[in-house]
């Protein structure tokens, strides 16, 4: 049969691609047809996407594709745009490392306290959640919220663009802290608490709705929150399996039929955020490759731009258990010299402090490992679930080493791939909507031949284990 083509465009929080998928009935074969940069925008004020120019780079490799049914935009979460009566964009969004957040959640639970906001969200507390940033626009005096009529996440943004249709797709709204999984909406008593308006608010669309189209083509909402998009595309087998979406960020977690919202879900400070058909992902977020893309920036900014094959070879000719690092720590969240500052961490934590590139490099990555293991143990302690594998999926798939450690950290089997997840998983909830797949499932089974997955057993486990309580105690 001839094959079905659909675009995937993926943005991430460095760069940004428009895919060519095409699926004959047996086999999807992705094709990058435009790779660009996403550069925040550093002003004396604020740390900004720069949304004009990703505007202009999505419709640039949406004319490179012919013959497409449908388009389908994934992105990050939490983030948003304000619109105002006219449907204009009034200022470029505020990138979430931005620190204006700085003691917003402070505020915001001074106006509803902490574990109530749980109870209604069941979404994870980190500074960067649209509701703190919210909090922090209004604590700060903003006029932005009272010009404003609609607010927007970043690919309901685009998504407006392509369309004209103001929505809000289920898993980006989820990712806001702004939706009750109970009421099945918008939580407009948390919104009145803070001080939000609730009428910059739009309707919520489940993903594979059709909401438009662009210049002739069907735009198709796939789970438009990145890590929603890449879920789809886990080739599991079991239902007994944990995923891990490794990239700039890393996300590990449990595809649950429902948010797990309890006791033990906000002390372990898990996550409850939409995913496809209904479903929610109980994960929690794991600063992730952005320790490690820092490192190689600062180095770089030296003279030396060490390749990902050194780099893996620095961390293999590096003692692995000298120190560690709690990878969520605040310290590591902004950009800059993240080498100096793990060395700040060691040193503020009484470690031996890494003398070397590779050390640095080492640290960062058992640490990551051993993270992934602490993580897994909580979700599986609140949900109950067993689980026999761990899926790493996107990019970081292809770091061989950092999965083996993995393997080894967790005592699990890890399988990995693919590499492009979130495109593949945005490409299979189109070619559902278009009626060229039947399920996830279907989906799912077709990817779990390919050749493109990877084993890694556990090795080494009586070391890894041994060294688990230092890290460990880095935590309490």
């Amino acid at each position: 049969m001839s094959a079905r083509r659909v675009i995937a465009v993926d943005l991430g929080a460095t760069s940004g691609r428009v895919m060519d998928a095409a699926f004959d009935g047996a086999r999807l074969q992705l094709d990058e047809v435009h790779r660009f940069p996403n550069i925040p925008v550093q002003t004396p004020t604020r740390l900004h996407w720069d949304v004009l120019r990703l505007w202009h780079e999505i419709t640039t490799g949406i004319s490179a594709v012919a013959d497409a049914a449908s388009i389908g935009l994934d992105c990050w979460g939490v983030d948003y745009a304000l619109l105002d009566a006219a449907g204009e964009l009034l200022a470029n969004p505020v990138h979430y490392r931005d620190p204006r957040t700085n003691g917003a959640m402070d505020w915001v639970f001074e106006r509803m306290p902490r574990r109530e906001i749980f109870e209604r969200t069941g979404i994870q507390f980190i500074p960067l959640n649209g509701l703190f940033q919210l909090g922090a626009s209004i604590r700060d005096g903003s006029p932005l919220l009272e010009q404003a009529a609609t607010m927007l996440t970043i690919a309901d943004l685009f998504n407006y663009w392509l369309t004209g249709s103001k929505t809000c797709e289920f898993t980006e709204a989820t990712t806001m802290q702004l939706y009750n999984p109970r009421l099945g909406d918008w939580d407009r008593e948390i919104m009145a608490a803070v001080g939000i308006p609730t009428d910059l608010l739009t309707p919520i669309v489940p993903p594979g709705t059709r909401i438009g189209e662009y210049k002739g083509i069907d735009v198709i909402v796939p789970a438009c929150h990145d890590t929603g998009s890449a879920v789809v595309a886990v080739p599991a087998s079991t239902d007994n399996y944990a995923y891990l979406s490794s990239g700039t960020w890393s996300l590990l977690g449990l595809e649950l039929d429902e948010a797990i919202i309890s006791d033990a879900a906000y002390e372990a400070n898990v996550t409850n955020e939409g995913g496809y058909g209904g479903s929610f992902r109980l994960l929690k977020n794991i600063m992730g490759l952005w320790l490690a893309d820092q490192c190689r920036a600062t180095w770089r900014a030296r003279g030396v731009d060490y390749s990902f094959a050194q780099l893996t070879a620095m961390v293999e000719s590096a003692a692995p258990f000298k120190a560690f690092i709690e990878p969520d720590d605040p310290l590591f969240l902004p950009p800059g010299d993240m080498p100096a500052r793990i060395s700040e961490y060691c040193r503020r934590t009484g470690q031996p402090l890494p003398e070397s590139d590779a050390e640095v490099m080492a640290t960062v990555y058992v640490s990551l490992a051993y993270k992934y293991r602490y993580v897994l143990e909580q979700l599986i302690a609140v949900s109950g679930r067993s689980v026999e594998v761990l899926h790493i999926i996107g990019g970081g798939s292809r770091n061989a080493l950092l999965n083996q450690m993995t393997a080894n950290a967790i005592g699990r089997p890890v399988l990995a791939g693919p590499a492009e997840a979130t495109a593949t998983g945005n490409a299979i909830v189109q070619l559902i909507a278009i009626g060229e797949l039947g399920s996830v499932a279907e989906a799912r089974a077709l990817l779990s031949q390919s050749d493109e997955n990877r084993l890694y057993e556990p090795q080494d486990s009586v070391a890894w284990d041994e060294h688990y309580p230092r890290f460990c105690a880095l935590l309490d």
